[in-house]
């Protein structure tokens, strides 16, 4: 059966036309999906009894089950859920001093190959639906009784592989009848698959574009990166720029810092040089730990320096907060470990 969060506002009027109700009643299933955030029909309670055995014949509700929750020192919650498909996938709560962060997965495993990040371990099965992205969100706040106000697509997969879904998902998270969560609020990660920079910039959402460079020249950016031998830095920095011109908005680079290979004061010039009048800001991540990976996080030192010589030079650069890394929660350690 369809899952009927698959669905924006609009689409699902259609779906309530084609069952021969009335498109509002569409307006009241959003509501109980979503701000009541019910997991049956029959609590639906001001449908009728016949509206919620159509609904129940023809649909379902998508109620991720929790395979495992594991909790770091630090606060931050990973979440393992069964997708119900024998699928499962990871999703990340964060606690920041402006509130709770939740990072999504928007595919079942990642074909990018990004050398640093463990979902590079995990098969492609398929994309995320809308809906099953959006559940996320869903099961995370029932699990804890309490409404997230942040949302960053930087779990397992490319968000801009699963396009549509994905921006699906972006307005049912900021529709007033939906989660009702600021566009400013979501921030969307890509490793930099060109055409959708260009596609999102169309898109008139306010959403934050988060740009994983990691790398300032196309040489260094390929062994990491095997993305960059289909859009080199040339072409991903131009779409960038034009991003900025035609969205008036700030990128976030994403910058992560491996000992000896990414981290010298070199590669921060270069990386002045890449950036130089753009509206930009860069966050520095000191690179994570991964099974059979082949980075070393740089020393505190060489982070410290790398981003005091961002900050001289006129770039704006922060070092990321390190969250979950002891329950491997981190940036890049997202993998789906089933257990069943």
């Amino acid at each position: 059966m369809k899952n009927i969060k698959d669905y924006n506002l609009d689409e699902l009027k259609q779906e309530l036309l084609s069952l021969g109700e009335k498109p509002f009643r569409a307006e009241q299933i959003f509501k109980w999906l979503y701000q009541e955030q019910v997991k049956e029909f029959d609590e639906m309670t001001n449908l009728s009894l016949e509206l919620r055995e159509k609904l129940k014949q023809n649909y379902t509700i998508c109620n991720f089950q929790i395979l495992k929750k594991q909790e770091s020192t630090d606060g931050t919650k990973k979440y393992l859920f069964d997708v119900l498909d024998g699928n499962a996938i990871e999703t990340v709560l964060m606690q920041y001093h402006h509130g709770k962060t939740i990072c999504v997965s928007s595919q079942i495993g990642c074909k990018m190959g990004c050398k640093f990040c463990a979902s590079t371990g995990i098969a492609f099965i398929r994309n995320l639906t809308a809906g099953e992205i959006v559940e996320q969100v869903l099961a995370v706040q029932q699990d804890i009784g309490e409404n997230i106000s942040n949302i960053v697509f930087m779990g397992i997969g490319e968000p801009f592989d699963n396009y549509e879904e994905v921006m699906k998902a972006v307005r049912i998270f900021n529709h007033p009848k939906g989660l009702n969560i600021g566009a400013r609020h979501i921030s969307i990660s890509t490793s930099g698959i060109v055409p959708r920079i260009y596609d999102f910039a169309k898109e008139e959402l306010q959403c934050t574009l988060s740009i994983s460079l990691h790398a300032t020249n196309n040489e260094k950016r390929s062994q990491m990166m095997p993305v960059n031998n289909a859009y080199p830095i040339e072409e991903l920095m131009q779409a960038c720029k034009d991003y900025i011109k035609k969205t008036n908005k700030r990128i976030s680079f994403e910058y992560a810092l491996a000992k000896e290979n990414n981290d010298n004061l070199e590669d921060a010039k270069e990386l002045v040089n890449l950036l130089k009048g753009m509206l930009c800001h860069v966050n520095l991540i000191p690179i994570n730990k991964i099974e059979n990976g082949q980075f070393v996080k740089s020393s505190n030192e060489a982070i410290f320096r790398f981003r005091d010589y961002l900050n001289d030079h006129g770039i704006v650069a922060t070092i990321r907060r390190e969250l979950g890394s002891d329950i491997d929660a981190a940036c890049g350690q997202l993998r789906r470990n089933h257990v069943k």
